[in-house]
Formats: structure tokens, C-alpha cells, sequence
């Protein structure tokens, strides 16, 4: 077999594969008795195990979606891929032709029929590519349930107070690698805080080395840093009251996503997501795990 032919039959086989993928409509959900509500691995506070069982905001937010529905909620693990749009591809709409059924090596692991924690933006839901076409428009991205900002926690033992990003061009703060809070502090401010910008491979991470005396402060997502003063409390540590300058978008709202030619169910979802915001159950789920809640933009603009 030549070279050219042997790339063809591979393409074609995983062509094939990824068509055994699928998400499903609604009826089909209300059927089986289950819903697959698709959160990230290893994400705390979001979506993790605990004591061998899944828990976390979005896991609760999923139970509850399970249960208005009348049926079983069946957790849908998500790796993370390269970038969010890899994510949506390989776990909402088409799937990854690597991502085998253990039962059954010739199919692929079926999709999760609602994926959590998907940026509820307008400009990136209409994004397109170099060619003018849609990147995102197999999926829809619905029911924005939370907004979320940037926070600093530090050691007040070793500092003051924090209200400007300035005072670590001084003083060591962990960050998690590759991620925005780790290019902000490298490059903000003509770069003056790069050689005290350590990093670490997660949030969680960098909390550790702030205990060990690596680093004075972190800097992560407002809700990963409430989780860690909650579960790994310490009395002084103290919230930054900082803003960020030129970092541009500083605050965004989370939704979800599904494939777009199952609109029914998302109504559905959405619905009973909506009830939790306006009741104030979603805010008690976020309390749970220590965290402070803050409706999306689409609720205060109704509010005010």
C-alpha cells in the first residue's frame, strides 16, 4: 500500500469513527433516564471527586438539572484540549477520533448531551475563521448562570495591602502557567513584575507555594481563590482590592453549550437554570463551596 493511500484509509477510518459520536434530543435524554452533563477534570471548584464521587458547582448544577428533568444525571469528564473551541469539537458536537469506548474499540466514547462552564459571549459565539465561516456554529451557547472575575489573595504578614498590581515589581505572586493572570503580570507595566512572577500548574498549585513561603500573593479566578480560603483556610491571607489595568476584559459571564441541532433540550435546560438564578438556588450552591456568587450581566440589566 502506498503512502498516499495508507493516509487516505486512515482519514476515512477516523471519518467513520467520528460519526459513531453523538449527543442527543431531548426525547432521547427524557427516555433513556439519564441526562450527560459534561464538566472539566480535576477542576476545583467546579468539577471534581470527592471521596470517589463527583461534586463541585457544576456537578450540584447538573443534579439539579437531572432532577428537574426526571432523570439520572450521568457525569461526562472533560480532558481540556489546546483552546475551547477543541473542547466544544471533541466533546459537544463531533468528538476525537483517539477517544476510544472502552467497551467497544471500534465506536467513540459517546458526547455530553450539555457542557458547563462555556463563556456566554456574543463575540465569541459568532467568532470566524480566516475564510469568513463561523468557527463555533455546530454548537449553541445558552443559560449564562454565573459571571466571574480576577482576584489576588496575599500573606498580610508580608504585605500591607494590596490595591495596585504595582507592588509586585517587589513582591513574588504565583500564577498559573499559561494562563492570563501569567501573561498579564509578565508583560503589564512594561514588564517591570516578570522576575517576580513565578509559576505553577494550577491555581491550587500556587496557593501551596503562597503557604510555603514562595510567593507573597495569587493571582486566579476570584471562585478558585475563595474555594482554596475555604478549604485551606489561613487568617492572614486577605483579598487584593486591586484592578487590573490594560488587561482589557476583566469579568465574563459562564454558560453552557449543546449541539445546535438539539435546541429543545437546551430550552429546557435553560429553563430550569434560569429558575435557579432568580430563586437565589444558585447562589446557595455557590456558597456551598465558599464561594461568592454574581448573576450575569443578562440578570442585572433586567434588575435594573
Amino acid at each position: 500500500m502506498s503512502k498516499e493511500l495508507f493516509k487516505t484509509a486512515i482519514l476515512l477510518c477516523a471519518s467513520l469513527l467520528s460519526s459513531l459520536a453523538h449527543s442527543r434530543y431531548y426525547d432521547d435524554v427524557i427516555s433513556s433516564g439519564y441526562i450527560r452533563i459534561g464538566v472539566y477534570k480535576d477542576f476545583p471548584p467546579f468539577s471534581f471527586e470527592q471521596n470517589g464521587k463527583p461534586a463541585g458547582v457544576d456537578v450540584e448544577i447538573g443534579k439539579q438539572i437531572a432532577k428537574e428533568l426526571g432523570v439520572k444525571l450521568q457525569v461526562h469528564w472533560i480532558t481540556p484540549d489546546e483552546n475551547l473551541e477543541d473542547d466544544l469539537r471533541n466533546n459537544v458536537w463531533k468528538g476525537h477520533y483517539l477517544d476510544k469506548d472502552e467497551d467497544n474499540p471500534m465506536a467513540m466514547k459517546t458526547l455530553a448531551d450539555v457542557m458547563m462552564r462555556v463563556p456566554y459571549d456574543r463575540e465569541f459565539s459568532y467568532m470566524r475563521d480566516s475564510t469568513g465561516a463561523l468557527i463555533n456554529e455546530e454548537v449553541v451557547m445558552f443559560g449564562p448562570y454565573q459571571s466571574e472575575r480576577w482576584q489576588v489573595v496575599y500573606d498580610s504578614r508580608k504585605m500591607k495591602h494590596v490595591t495596585t498590581i504595582a507592588v509586585f515589581q517587589y513582591h513574588p505572586i504565583g500564577v498559573e502557567i499559561d494562563s492570563l493572570p501569567s501573561f498579564y503580570m509578565t508583560s503589564a507595566a512594561g514588564g517591570r513584575m516578570r522576575d517576580k512572577t513565578k509559576h505553577y500548574t494550577n491555581a491550587a498549585a500556587a496557593y501551596e507555594g503562597l503557604e510555603n513561603g514562595e510567593v507573597s500573593a495569587v493571582m486566579a479566578m476570584r471562585s478558585e481563590i475563595d474555594w482554596l480560603l475555604f478549604s485551606r483556610p489561613q487568617s492572614a491571607y486577605k483579598l487584593g482590592e486591586n484592578s487590573y489595568p490594560a488587561m482589557g476584559k476583566q469579568q465574563w459571564d459562564l454558560g453552557m453549550a449543546i449541539k445546535q441541532s438539539y435546541r429543545q433540550l437546551g430550552y429546557a435546560v435553560e429553563d430550569i437554570v434560569d429558575k435557579m438564578v432568580r430563586s437565589g438556588d444558585m447562589e446557595t450552591v455557590f456558597q456551598k463551596y465558599g464561594l461568592r456568587y454574581e448573576k450575569p450581566a443578562f440578570y442585572q440589566e433586567i434588575a435594573h
